[in-house]
């Protein structure tokens, strides 16, 4: 206890101290504003009269001798209700300069009126020498120390040349301004604009703050090896996505480093300053428009609703929980077998919303009895099914475990959440149950039939017909079958949402080929010409949200992933990001296509089809005819097959998906070249 007095002794004297030292410095600070004040009606007097005090006359020293403490103490209370005393001058800016312009306005009237008046009408150059030389003397004492401080920072700018990074800023707008005056003014800063780019012809050979600009962004590389430059920083927040792509491929030649302003939102938040450049990522490459979500429906859906996210922990999963942890749910259930990912999400959930009612449990969707306790006991209102095995080469070697998890898992799932009173289902899908040629696809287009057969049996109010997939082994306890009586009323609605790869999923090649970089090379690509459609986490996720805001029933979504991206050149630019240089710094090998893999993903069957939604990314795919209750009889066949590591479930798969054509080795049923007709590939 003696000691934690004793630090608070210590506090309270600095405190002391301090505020000891501030009322000093204004109370000095006042003297000198009397002396200026004093001295600068008197100096106008003096000039007036030729500069000899013996020449002005004494009916003008007198009224001024008798005004001028009025004049002093008048100026000195208006200059303390303007704040002028308790300013940090060491940050003095132009506020404190409209202050003390308003200051000097009424104190010069103040001073006009009353001596005029009650004591002497004074010449005129008393009056107008008079206020110039007081604002002057004011107003310089306190702009002054910060003068001082510029001074001495350019003075240790140019001691520290020689270990500064030389910069190039993109955009000669407000942001690009305000980035450059935070780095002159930043000392723990150690870089120096050398040049600015625009696109702005009138602003070529113009400069700002002595900065130049050199050019639009057809000069970058050649202004980039005449100053020098280390990094470039882009900073135009409301450029377009295809003018970003543009700008920073060119500076992805350079070998630069290259920081971005992510987006006009911190203009309007006032965050424009250094630590809000990032590091160029290989999205900001990729030319996407900002993807627009209807926040008011999303939010109607899930506010006040118990929500349950299966395969919560994953890539895909987690940010479903991000988002619709910030849209109010009732309650959040996350389901995982992997308990790791599991703890993260958990962990990070409370921490950003502890009063989100989170509910974390471990468990398979392949585990019957396990589903159908969590359903029981928690009820959710809405699902979204995100839990699958996603890796196409580890599945062509592992059928059988594709088709227990994701096909015979979602049938489990989706069950329980017809039994249980859910009102909505969200299947995740994936471009590659399009004419699947692996596996992994062909079992995610098994998930999309399975939801539409149970929206069909639902609304021809026939969902008796639904069999029970429970095990391959007995029920001999009953504790899964349980002969359960139908709920009276089904209102649960499932739909399934169908996309691309995501950047930076598990499974993703990104994290593959940062990994390569990292070792040095060399970065594989299975094909050169092999290309795939591209959207973040978070876009997706937020289009998964808004489609199923959308949702009616059967319908399967598909969002629009914009232009296809070779492969090959998404590697290229993370060499370049790293400020390495392709087949140079770091070899790119051509390993040959994998078991079941296709050089490009289609959105849709050719039988599909789409509709258009209030979304102008998100479209509906009509659904292919398919004789549903023979779908079910082969389904559960499958279910015993898969669990007895039958070698046919290939075949079985091939015989119920009549668009599943399986490939070996380097697509040996697919012709490389025919995607050139069909996609514009960017890149």
């Amino acid at each position: 206890m003696k000691d934690i007095k004793n630090e608070i002794d210590i506090d309270n004297n600095a405190t002391e101290k301090t505020t000891q030292r501030w009322e000093w410095i204004s109370i000095g600070l006042m003297a000198y504003d009397a002396l200026a004040i004093a001295a600068s009606f008197f100096l106008a007097l003096w000039f007036r009269f030729d500069c000899k005090y013996s020449a002005i006359p004494k009916i003008y020293l007198t009224p001024y001798l008798h005004f001028i403490l009025i004049g002093i103490a008048f100026t000195v209370l208006v200059f303390w209700r303007l704040h002028l005393y308790n300013s940090i001058w060491k940050f003095v800016s132009y506020v404190e300069l409209l202050r003390m312009t308003l200051a000097t306005i009424v104190s010069f009237l103040f001073h006009c009126v009353v001596i005029t008046l009650f004591f002497k009408k004074m010449p005129m150059s008393y009056y107008l020498f008079g206020i110039i030389l007081q604002f002057v003397s004011t107003l310089g004492i306190r702009f002054s120390y910060r003068f001082v401080l510029l001074l001495r920072g350019r003075k240790d700018e140019t001691v520290k040349y020689t270990k500064m990074s030389n910069v190039m800023l993109i955009g000669a707008g407000k942001a690009g301004q305000m980035i450059l005056r935070d780095i002159k003014d930043a000392k723990e800063i150690n870089d120096r604009v050398c040049c600015i780019i625009d696109d702005d012809p009138n602003t070529w050979g113009r400069a700002i703050d002595g900065i130049p600009v050199v050019g639009g962004r057809d000069d970058i590389l050649k202004n980039v090896e005449e100053y020098e430059i280390d990094k470039i920083f882009l900073t135009i927040p409301s450029a377009t996505a295809l003018d970003k792509r543009e700008i920073l491929n060119i500076c992805s030649e350079t070998g630069c480093e290259l920081k971005n302003l992510p987006g006009a939102f911190q203009f309007v938040n006032g965050e424009i300053n250094v630590n809000a450049l990032k590091d160029v990522a290989v999205e900001d490459l990729l030319g996407r428009e900002q993807i627009k979500v209807n926040l008011d429906e999303i939010l109607n859906q899930i506010s006040g609703k118990v929500c349950l996210v299966s395969g919560g922990g994953g890539s895909i999963g987690s940010e479903l929980c991000r988002q619709i942890a910030t849209h109010n749910p009732k309650q959040l259930i996350i389901l995982d077998i992997y308990e790791n990912n599991a703890y993260d999400i958990q962990q990070e959930l409370k921490r950003k919303y502890p009063e989100l009612d989170l509910v974390v449990l471990v468990g398979s969707v392949r585990d019957s009895r396990r589903v159908r306790a969590i359903f029981e006991e928690y009820h959710p209102d809405i699902v979204y099914h995100a839990a699958a095995h996603k890796h196409v080469p580890l599945m062509e070697d592992s059928p059988c475990e594709a088709i227990k998890n994701n096909s015979i898992g979602t049938y489990k799932i989706a069950y329980e959440a017809m039994m249980n009173g859910t009102k909505k289902f969200v299947l995740i899908s994936t471009d590659k149950a399009v004419n699947p040629t692996n596996i992994m696809g062909a079992s995610k287009r098994l998930c999309e039939m399975i939801i539409q057969s149970f929206d069909r049996m639902i609304k021809e109010n026939t969902p008796d017909k639904l069999p029970l997939l429970f095990a391959h082994s007995e029920d001999e306890d009953g504790s899964i079958s349980n002969h359960r009586s139908l709920p009276k009323e089904i209102k649960t609605e499932f739909v399934a949402v169908r996309f691309g790869n995501v950047l930076g999923s598990n499974g993703s090649v990104i994290p593959l080929f940062k990994k390569q970089i990292e070792e040095g090379g060399p970065v594989t690509v299975t094909h050169p010409d092999i290309i795939r459609y591209f959207m973040t986490i978070p876009e997706a996720v937020s289009l998964v949200l808004q489609a199923g805001a959308y949702a009616k029933g059967g319908e399967i979504f598909v969002l629009d992933m914009g232009e296809p991206v070779k492969i090959d050149t998404l590697a290229r630019n993370l060499i370049k990001l790293s400020g390495l240089k392709p087949d140079v710094d770091i070899r790119i090998e051509y390993t040959g296509l994998r078991p079941g893999e296709k050089l490009f993903e289609e959105k849709l069957m050719a039988e599909e089809g789409m509709k258009k939604t209030a979304n102008n990314l998100i479209h509906i795919g009509k659904p292919i005819e398919f004789e549903i209750e023979e779908f079910l009889g082969q389904l559960e066949e499958l279910m015993y097959e898969s669990y007895n590591n039958c070698v046919r479930v290939p075949e079985i798969v091939e015989s119920i998906v009549p668009t599943y054509h399986p490939v070996g080795v380097n697509g040996d049923k697919y012709k490389r070249d025919e995607y050139k007709k069909l996609f514009k590939v960017v890149g």
